[in-house]
């Protein structure tokens, strides 16, 4: 039986009309995509979208590396290079001290579990002796397996041992956490520094580097004269005959009394792991929060230990508002966390710390290789709404959310592989690819690197709960 050919035409018109249908509609939805995502660059290239904040290999200032090259040469300390690799790896597997509190449940814990051995072993009741016997094994385990904290007495000879071992590092990490203000917030122009445990000055290198003239005052609090004075020898480029290549830095001792005078940016890096409890360190982040009056900026190891220093003061903040009585604006997160709610990282077991890297070049000396990286945490905390993020706040009304990347970006054919923190409190895991995030957001993904921060247009099946947080 024959199909008559009108009948045959009218099909193939409509499966004509059909499949131009579905391509409009895909093409429809692929634009509804491009749309979203060219909005929120606003005409920037993918590769400096406003998520990117990591920087290049970082150099010192050319000042400063001579001047430091000047002060090492001149010292003369013995076995140098030795010690400085065995100050590095100290101060990166230092632990907080044991609280007391901890100390006695151990203690409890631990009688408790001798005692039912022994009496297990001697089909005994107990007794002096025996409890004797047991109190001095249980001093024993505890001396063996707790961690036993001792401060860091810094003299000449020790800090300028930590200059050849940390003065890069420690730049590198600080400037690459300033970074993230100076990208985000265009309006911020700081006149006044406030640097606890400033160390050998870095915090105000790396801050005279982004904002230059604009900072008119620096205050660096360090209980070590030594590390003060070495400090102002490098403001000087090394010899004392010189004068500062950075003016109206003063040096202190002491935090300043007065909880009203306020700077606009207090930092305070690698210095709550040199205090010795957490009720210090509690009181230390609130009396920096009061004397903040724009960011508080902390930077510590990117270790376990490190970065649960930094949550411990996230939460001071956030929850004890209440004890910072003369300045009653309210705390919020500015980096690197998208969200105030707890650190996903911290629930996972065992702990992962939140951390970046940062390349840089290390000083000239023998034993040091061209580059190096530092793997640091870092929070800040602000007092302000930046008024300037307008991309970031027409992403959010665009539906987009903003997260942040924190692993490395695994690029692959047509696909790129993103672990996330995002601002629901979750960690995902988020395939990006052109046909479903649209080309923009997929050539950003492409861009972006672990630190960044890319905002990402939910679809409901495009991300999944990150169980492992570890790339695939």
């Amino acid at each position: 039986m024959s199909i008559p050919r009108n009948i045959i035409s009218s099909v193939c018109s409509l499966c004509e009309s059909a499949v131009s249908l579905r391509v409009t509609q895909r093409g429809l939805s692929a634009a509804a995509h491009s749309v979203i995502q060219t909005d929120s660059l606003k005409g920037t290239p993918h590769r400096k979208h406003p998520g990117l904040t990591n920087l290049k290999t970082l150099h010192l200032p050319e000042e400063l590396q001579r001047g430091a090259l000047s002060i090492i040469l001149e010292a003369e300390v013995n076995r140098l290079s030795e010690r400085a690799q065995n100050l590095t790896n100290f101060l990166w597997s230092r632990k907080r001290a044991a609280e007391d509190t901890q100390l006695r449940e151990r203690a409890i814990a631990l009688e408790k579990e001798l005692l039912e051995k022994e009496k297990a072993s001697h089909n005994i009741e107990g007794g002096r002796g025996l409890e004797t016997r047991i109190k001095k094994r249980v001093l024993s385990e505890l001396r063996r397996k707790t961690y036993h904290w001792t401060p860091l007495r810094y003299d000449k000879d020790l800090g300028v041992v930590y200059m050849a071992a940390r003065l890069a590092g420690g730049y590198a990490a600080v400037k690459r956490a300033l970074n993230e203000i100076k990208k985000r917030d265009s309006s911020f122009w700081p006149h006044s520094l406030l640097d606890f445990g400033s160390g050998l000055g870095t915090a105000v290198w790396a801050s005279h580097a982004l904002w230059g003239e604009s900072l008119k005052e620096f205050v660096c609090v360090d209980s070590s004269g030594a590390m003060n004075s070495l400090a102002e020898l490098l403001l000087k480029g090394g010899s004392e005959k010189n004068e500062p290549l950075i003016n109206q830095v003063y040096f202190r001792q002491f935090l300043p009394v007065s909880p009203k005078v306020q700077s606009d940016l207090v930092v305070g890096a690698f210095a709550l792991s040199e205090l010795a409890s957490q009720k210090e360190r509690e009181d230390i982040v609130l009396t920096l929060w009061r004397k903040t009056n724009a960011y508080l900026v902390l930077v510590e190891n990117g270790t376990k230990e490190g970065h649960q220093i930094l949550m411990e003061a996230r939460e001071t903040v956030l929850k004890k508002q209440d004890k910072v009585i003369h300045d009653p604006r309210r705390p919020s997160v500015f980096a690197p966390c998208t969200h105030e709610l707890p650190c996903p990282k911290m629930a996972k077991q065992p702990v992962v710390p939140c951390n970046f890297l940062q390349p840089y070049c290390p000083l000239p000396l023998p034993g040091n290789p061209d580059k190096q990286q530092e793997k640091f945490s870092y929070l800040i905390l602000s007092r302000v709404e930046p008024v300037s993020i307008e991309v970031e706040k027409n992403a959010e009304s665009d539906g987009l959310d903003w997260a942040r990347l924190t692993a490395p970006v695994l690029r692959r054919a047509k696909h790129v592989h993103c672990h996330m923190c995002c601002s629901d409190g979750d960690l995902k895991h988020v395939v990006v690819t052109a046909r479903r995030h649209g080309r923009d957001m997929y050539r950003c993904a492409r861009r972006s690197d672990w630190g960044d921060r890319l905002p990402i247009l939910q679809t409901g099946d495009d991300a999944q709960t990150d169980s492992a947080d570890e790339p695939v």
